[in-house]
């Protein structure tokens, strides 16, 4: 399993855009208008926007307390120390929960069966098998002090206790929040649009001018005009972080 792990570290930024991609398959619906009726919609919109907002908020507090620097060098596991301050005192793994939670609300979001019942598992088991790897790693490099942390944290589900002494012990850093996060985010929010204006465009304002072949978009000219608009707004927010992140004038 954890030859298994090092393969799916090494090349889990492929992977993810796999995933990403996966949303727009066709898929039988999780809510349906024949089972919830005319506003069938409400429930995968409000659960799944809940579920994808909870995992961003986890990693956001994650990163904004403790920022953990644990990464790839040469395609393996690597880490410069132990950390086990914020919310990692609470859950070994935060940062993957919040990312479970993120294509977890999105798949919600799609209202797709297939991504929930199938892609989700997949990425479940593949996740596993990179945190073992990691933790082979781990123990490898820090030994004792990394079994005691395991059996004080959970790996995988947080322990709230003590959670409000975190807390109020520990000053939430917005800026390191948003230059370590900027492109997550911003990839995230693209997904969110895309999916609120493709597979929901009545909700988005579409009137039912469809023309030129965008009927099989389920858009007309003035709907792509405003998902166009979200866009890009959205790409001129995250190039203005990374210009002040580049020139220096935007830093922790």
């Amino acid at each position: 399993m954890v030859s298994i792990g090092n393969f799916f570290f090494k090349y889990r930024n492929w992977i993810f855009i796999l995933f990403y991609g996966a949303l727009f398959i066709p898929s039988w619906p999780l809510f349906s208008k024949e089972q919830f009726g005319d506003y069938y919609y409400v429930w995968p919109i409000s659960i799944g926007l809940f579920v994808t907002c909870l995992g961003q908020l986890t990693r956001g507090l994650t990163i904004g307390l403790a920022y953990i620097v644990r990464g790839g060098k040469e395609g393996k596991p690597y880490a410069e120390g132990l950390v086990t301050d914020g919310i990692f005192n609470h859950c070994r793994n935060p940062l993957y929960v919040g990312n479970i939670l993120m294509l977890l609300g999105v798949g919600i979001l799609a209202n797709s069966l297939f991504y929930v019942g199938i892609m989700i598992p997949v990425f479940l088991f593949i996740y596993q098998a990179i945190v073992l790897a990691e933790e082979n790693f781990l123990r490898g490099k820090f030994g004792a002090g990394f079994d005691a942390y395991c059996k004080k944290v959970n790996r995988w589900f947080p322990n709230l206790k003590g959670i409000g002494k975190t807390f109020g012990s520990m000053e939430f850093n917005w800026k390191r929040w948003i230059l370590k996060e900027h492109t997550t985010q911003f990839i995230w929010l693209i997904g969110i649009t895309l999916i609120l204006f493709l597979n929901y465009p009545k909700l988005t304002g579409y009137k039912g001018e469809a023309a030129n072949g965008l009927e099989a978009l389920g858009m007309g000219y003035a709907h792509l005009i405003r998902l166009a608009v979200v866009l890009g707004i959205l790409l001129l927010v995250y190039l203005l972080i990374r210009y002040f992140k580049k020139t220096g004038k935007f830093k922790e």
